[in-house]
């Protein structure tokens, strides 16, 4: 500041010698009510709040497929079938083996009951008789496993339907009839659908250094390329705790909200979005360069005097020749444009700004003493003279 002031008094000190004084005007703003907001800005991807991958648990070939890009489904409709055949048959010769396995606990049942009541009488061993009760418990066990692997087979020929799980739309449609789909360690995709396309979301990633101001409630624009005309608006629904970290960058997922009745928002499209972190509306402010002003008694016109005070923020105003310092108490700021709490009323006009002048050029002018001067022409004519001879 003390460096900043000696410049300013060595060039009024060199515009003196001037013939003509320099002239110095102050620019002057009202303080009035204004909207103050702070905001960042990101990048994020479209897509539908509830996306669901249908699969399937069997494996086979495609039969039969009931709808296409962009169907609507509803939740349990058919949407596609496998081939039934081998899981038809597993199923039969499952059935089979349960009616065997029932028919030889039949047995089992009645000679366990004929050897109990022998072995009561003392007409047969307990050797016999433990052979036949452990005949007959085996035979139970086996009725067992044959009720499950029914249930199995039954299980599996209901996965070779493929229902719709949820209402939706058909995003996409990965096989086409014929295809055969194995499934083994994963799940293979189907189908994908969404659940509503009139409610969609947005996944932003933010800086670290943005993430702080970020909450959820907040107020979010944003535009997107298919519609450059066209603001969309929303809301910070969460702010996700996992980072990612990118080429040494870290950023974190923010999920806002996209009303999408039109349904001009398709799935995948990059959204450019405004996330207002702060918002005041209708509130005394004045630009945040006036806070910053400081009249230089170096350059007061004549008979300007200065009425200053020990407060630590404060603004000035000029009225007639006599700078006068105003203490003020401050809210929020953006950078640009900070709230005024008390200290001011509406339509005070606060200095924020000088600038110098040297009004007409004069015959003599007003040189930088830090600059080269450019050699004397006499001389210069003297060197060609000689250069001639």
């Amino acid at each position: 500041m003390k460096l900043h002031s000696l410049y300013i008094t060595l060039f009024i000190a060199v515009l003196a010698s001037c013939s003509k004084k320099p002239e110095v005007t102050y620019t002057s703003v009202p303080a009035e009510r204004q909207n103050i907001t702070s905001s960042i800005t990101a990048t994020g991807t479209i897509e539908p709040v509830t996306k669901v991958e249908v699969g399937t648990q069997v494996s086979g070939i495609i039969d039969k497929i009931y709808v296409d890009y962009n169907s609507e489904v509803r939740k349990g409709q058919v949407i596609a079938e496998l081939d039934k055949t081998n899981l038809l048959s597993e199923l039969a010769s499952s059935q089979s083996n349960l009616s065997n396995a029932q028919a030889e606990l039949t047995y089992q049942k009645a000679n366990y009951e004929r050897f109990k009541t022998l072995y009561e009488k003392g007409l047969v061993s307990a050797n016999d008789y433990e052979n036949a009760k452990l005949s007959y418990e085996k035979a139970v066990q086996t009725v067992k496993v044959q009720q499950q692997s029914v249930q199995k087979a039954q299980t599996n020929l209901g996965y070779a339907t493929i229902l719709a799980p949820i209402d939706g739309v058909v995003l996409s449609k990965e096989v086409e009839e014929g295809q055969t789909v194995a499934s083994a360690m994963t799940t293979p995709t189907l189908f994908i659908i969404a659940q509503d396309l009139t409610n969609m979301r947005v996944i932003a990633d933010i800086d670290e250094a943005d993430i702080g101001g970020v909450v959820e409630g907040q107020r979010v624009s944003f535009t997107v390329d298919a519609f450059p005309d066209d603001k969309f608006e929303g809301a910070v629904t969460q702010v996700r705790q996992q980072p990612a970290t990118e080429s040494n960058v870290v950023t974190y997922e923010v999920v806002i909200s996209a009303p999408n009745n039109d349904l001009k928002l398709k799935p995948g499209l990059t959204a450019n979005v405004t996330i207002y972190t702060m918002e005041k509306n209708n509130v005394l402010a004045v630009p945040s360069k006036a806070l910053r002003f400081m009249p230089n008694e170096a350059i007061l016109n004549e008979g300007q005097t200065i009425e200053d005070c020990q407060a630590a923020t404060k603004v000035w105003t000029l009225d007639g020749n006599v700078f006068k310092a105003h203490p003020v108490e401050v809210g929020t700021t953006n950078g640009t444009v900070t709230e005024i709490v008390g200290g001011i009323s509406e339509g005070t006009k606060v200095l924020t700004e000088f600038s110098i002048s040297e009004g007409e050029e004069q015959e003599e002018q007003a040189t930088n003493p830090f600059m080269p001067r450019p050699r004397n022409n006499r001389n210069n004519n003297n060197n060609n003279s000689n250069n001639r001879r």
